[in-house]
């Protein structure tokens, strides 16, 4: 793979002057470019945009390489990246707002607002709150559904419906799962507590009182900006365009886009009690409901450093790192991940954006700058990620060289390939199709415009591979008795679930 040449723009905003390098850490005065620029030697990154706030002032925004990979346009400030699940921290923000109105209450029962919410347990849908749905304590698997969502044919009122047939695999406010689904709920009760959608809501509330000009509610609307990086990803080692990710119906979970100059903006009124610029644009007691603890993660697990407990609000992740509090969330969609931390008793911000979903470079440099800032030793975040990463490729590279001998064998299956084909179908999901190719069958989606090549592992085993790589590959495999196929079990990437989906066979 060529290395993408090293393209850095720095400004220093601070109300109409310099910030002055001098009370730079070292590390950010003396050794960030260096870092990176290593950093862009082994990860496959085309881009990579840099923010921090320190007080009022965003004292640091760079850009890193291309907006897309093997062409020229340079990343800046300005440059608009998928933020994905950053954007929960905008819903739990906005739903608290409402509350601090009076508009409604955070206790209030989501079939209050929206009746036709549904979820499998009559007695849990009736008990589940508007808090409930911004810290992923619903019973839930993380991700679990999320299939079914994704990039899918699904409106936001098809996604709700959908959402009911799921049965959580956890008691209700018993164990903390990721879901994305709540906060397209959150933001589907928004309309009737407000009179607004949560797109307009965005605008008008958040975007437009905090100078966040360039920054994109909607997914759908990415493709006609300027100055917009592309959204990349590995397949098989090698780095992929990929096209914009359409999840609008997931909205409130992940569509946003921003960038450095726009984000930090809205960092500097988390960090200054719902202020911008003298003007308080979010309730100060919305900002403290969002960091209020909801749901127990666990036991935070630092490589380093001393970190005790790991909990969430309303879209932020909360945990105490060194004696300060840290409140953040990381983002990935389809091609991009990003990270948005925020250290209030140092009013510190930090934001890192990249446009490739396959890289942990985002998560190390924001260690690296928060280390800098507290005075705590040189780690090399990058190193133990990167050499993380390399392994588990390794790892990765020698399991489809095995499965790919396996299919080379051409080991017979418990029935003909053609009686694997037909209709099958889930209760949650809906229908899917097989179509016998000869040697390997090919899947067909009633949500999905995607298709899925099966090939035979022999037996009951088959290699699942997506047109969209993002749901990975994978073996599933079929029941079949006494040579009747019943049923198929479906599994993608864990980037995107890890819950299996069983398909019965219908004809």
């Amino acid at each position: 793979m060529n290395r993408l040449l090293i393209f850095v723009l720095c400004l220093f905003w601070a109300l109409g002057g310099q910030a002055q390098s001098t009370d730079w850490p070292t590390f950010v005065k003396d050794s960030l470019d260096a870092y990176v620029e290593r950093a862009l030697q082994g990860w496959p990154i085309p881009g990579i945009a840099i923010g921090v706030v320190k007080g009022q002032e965003l004292i640091l925004a760079k850009g890193y390489g291309v907006l897309e990979a093997g062409k020229p346009e340079k990343v800046d400030a300005n440059t608009l990246f998928m933020i994905g699940s950053n954007t929960k921290a905008f819903t739990g923000t906005l739903l608290a707002m409402l509350a601090e109105e009076g508009k409604c209450q955070l206790d209030d029962r989501v079939d209050a607002w929206l009746p036709e919410f549904d979820m499998k347990d009559d007695w849990v849908e009736q008990q589940v709150t508007l808090s409930d749905l911004v810290c992923h304590r619903l019973g839930m698997e993380t991700f679990q559904g999320d299939f079914t969502y994704w990039t899918s044919n699904l409106s936001q009122r098809e996604v709700l419906a959908h959402f009911g047939r799921f049965t959580p695999k956890y008691d209700f406010r018993t164990q903390w799962g990721y879901c994305n689904a709540g906060f397209l709920i959150a933001g589907l009760c928004m309309e009737p507590i407000s009179g607004q959608t949560w797109d307009a809501l965005i605008e008008e509330r958040l975007f437009q009182p905090l100078g966040m000009d360039r920054s994109i509610a909607l997914s759908a609307n990415l493709s006609k900006a300027t100055n917009a990086a592309k959204p990349h990803t590995l397949v098989e080692g090698q780095l992929q365009h990929l096209p914009i990710p359409m999840i609008d119906n997931l909205a409130p979970a992940g569509s946003i886009s921003s960038s450095i100059n726009d984000m930090s903006h809205w960092v500097m009124a988390h960090l200054n009690g719902g202020r911008y610029q003298d003007k308080q644009v979010i309730p100060e007691g919305a900002i403290q409901a969002t960091r209020t603890p909801l749901s127990i993660i666990g036991r935070s697990q630092h490589p380093f450093n001393n970190s005790h407990y790991n909990l969430y609000g309303m879209g932020w992740v909360l945990e105490d790192y060194e004696g300060r509090e840290i409140v953040s969330h990381t983002g990935g969609v389809n091609g991009f991940v990003t990270s948005v931390t925020l250290v209030p008793e140092e009013e510190l911000g930090i934001i890192v954006l990249t446009n490739t979903d396959q890289n942990g470079f985002f998560e190390a440099l924001k260690w690296e700058i928060l280390d800098a800032y507290l005075g705590l030793p040189y780690r090399d975040y990058n190193g133990v990620f990167l050499q993380g990463t390399i392994e588990n490729e390794a790892n990765m590279a020698d399991w489809r060289a095995k499965i790919r001998d396996t299919i080379s064998m051409k080991l017979p299956t418990d029935a003909p390939l053609s009686a694997f084909a037909g209709r099958y179908q889930n209760d949650a999901y809906g229908d899917l199709s097989f179509v016998n190719k000869g040697d390997y069958l090919e899947g067909h989606f009633a949500h999905h415009s995607m298709t899925a090549k099966l090939e035979p592992l022999g037996g009951e085993r088959f290699l699942c591979s997506f047109s969209d790589p993002t749901f990975g590959m994978r073996t599933v495999w079929f029941e079949v008795q006494d040579g009747q196929v019943q049923s198929f079990t479906l599994r993608v990437a864990s980037f995107v679930e890890f819950t299996t989906y069983e398909f019965v066979k219908l004809e």
